[in-house]
């Protein structure tokens, strides 16, 4: 059983994740907060497994309360919420830790299966924000095509193929599905791939996609 703590003021939006998440036969809505502070206390009480985390919240915000909540030990996986295609707060919250991050009208059976992915320890890009979030991040007069070639020419095809499902904001289940792939073998490689660009985090990873013309 996945245990969940909602974390949003919006009363409608969290009746609305509890009504699309609580219906789960392996999900348990143990609790939800209206806003930061509030957050700290339930989640502390309650030790959930996984936090979905709205971004901007007033008084204590979700990135101040995700940065707060990954210093503790045995911290909860933190997946962040947002009504934004472009936020420069969701990047900085994938820098400090958080699992991932999904639109709030994300389609509920794509989002269920996101908060099973972060649970299983598996981060989750939405597509359609990753991409904006993306291209934030690499933005610039600086042209990094010829760097990131010469980087994603240390991966062997196999890896290439896995990265660029990667960029995508594939979870490791649909990389298998359409690489034809266990899911051990796709995290193999994303561990490999990891090693050879010197990173652990898997945005890293789309923006050298990115940015070496993969997409």
């Amino acid at each position: 059983m996945i245990r969940l703590v909602i974390v949003d003021d919006d009363p409608m939006v969290r009746t609305g994740l509890r009504l699309i998440l609580g219906g789960e036969p392996d999900l348990e809505i143990s609790g939800e907060a209206g806003d930061g502070r509030q957050a700290m206390e339930v989640i502390r009480d309650l030790r959930p497994d996984v936090v979905l985390m709205d971004i901007r919240m007033p008084g204590q915000d979700g990135l101040t309360t995700t940065e707060l909540l990954l210093r503790r030990p045995g911290a909860p996986r933190i997946l962040v919420l947002t009504t934004f295609d472009a936020d420069d707060l969701v990047l900085r919250a994938l820098r400090l830790g958080a699992a991932g991050f999904l639109l709030k009208d994300t389609p509920p059976p794509k989002m269920v299966e996101a908060v099973r992915a972060v649970a299983r320890g598996e981060p989750v890009l939405s597509p359609s924000v990753a991409r904006q979030v993306i291209a934030a991040a690499t933005g610039g007069p600086e042209p990094r095509g010829p760097e990131a070639r010469r980087e994603l020419a240390r991966l062997t095809e196999r890896e290439r193929e896995v990265a660029v499902e990667v960029a995508r904001g594939s979870s490791n289940a649909e990389i298998a599905g359409r690489l034809h792939m266990s899911v051990a073998t796709v995290k193999a490689n994303i561990t490999r791939i990891f090693a050879k660009l010197e990173t652990d985090n898997r945005v890293h990873v789309a923006m050298k996609v990115r940015d070496a013309g993969l997409l």
